[in-house]
């Protein structure tokens, strides 16, 4: 997959409730220099949009279809108001892969646990075969966990809820030094609450 340049976004994924997330560069891994750049839908949809539509990703994002489908997804984020940014995972420059970086205390998902003030959640998938069952998801949530907590002082955990059938992902979380708090359910799936801790980030 060819490379592509880190770009500079402009509007709401560069202020707002997550602390100017557009702003917050590249992180190093073992894995290369990672970077997590807010959406442009007219640039990522045809990756983001290839990904949804893979069997390993369809089963738990239901947004297999159209481009359109995915299109809305993530235009939906994107308004003016959102607390919720869209992002394109890249790994040394290739996208890779999908976030959403949001405010779970602003989210309906506070709702469903005791939510703390400025907690942020975070959503993955990892696009294409090439790049599952290599270890990335554990080693890049941990490095997207602990920039959160840099970036964002008052943010004092990282939270997340994929489903329970989705042992991958959970043993990912668990990799990445978050807690399995609780199962939840949530109106589209059971699910489990992970949680990394700012006090427990060196320990875990």
């Amino acid at each position: 997959m060819p490379s592509i340049d880190i770009r500079a976004v402009a509007g709401t994924a560069s202020t707002g409730p997550l602390d100017r997330l557009a702003d917050w560069g590249p992180t190093p891994t073992p894995a290369g220099a990672f970077h997590l750049v807010p959406v442009q839908v007219d640039q990522d949809l045809p990756h983001i949009g290839r990904w949804m539509n893979e069997p390993a990703v369809a089963a738990f994002w239901e947004l297999a279809g159209p481009r359109t489908l995915t299109e809305r997804h993530l235009r939906r984020q994107l308004a003016d108001g959102t607390h919720s940014i869209p992002c394109l995972g890249l790994l040394e420059g290739r996208p890779m892969s999908y976030w959403e970086i949001y405010r779970a205390d602003l989210d309906p998902l506070a709702r469903h646990y005791l939510a703390r003030p400025h907690d942020t959640g975070i959503h993955l998938l990892i696009g294409g075969p090439a790049a599952r069952g290599r270890g990335l998801g554990g080693l890049l949530l941990r490095a997207v966990a602990d920039l959160v907590l840099d970036r964002r002082p008052a943010c004092s955990r990282v939270v997340a809820e994929p489903d329970l059938r989705n042992t991958p992902s959970i043993a990912a979380f668990l990799r990445a030094g978050f807690r399995f708090c609780a199962e939840v359910d949530l109106p589209a799936k059971r699910a489990g609450l992970m949680v990394r801790d700012r006090s427990l980030r060196h320990l875990m």
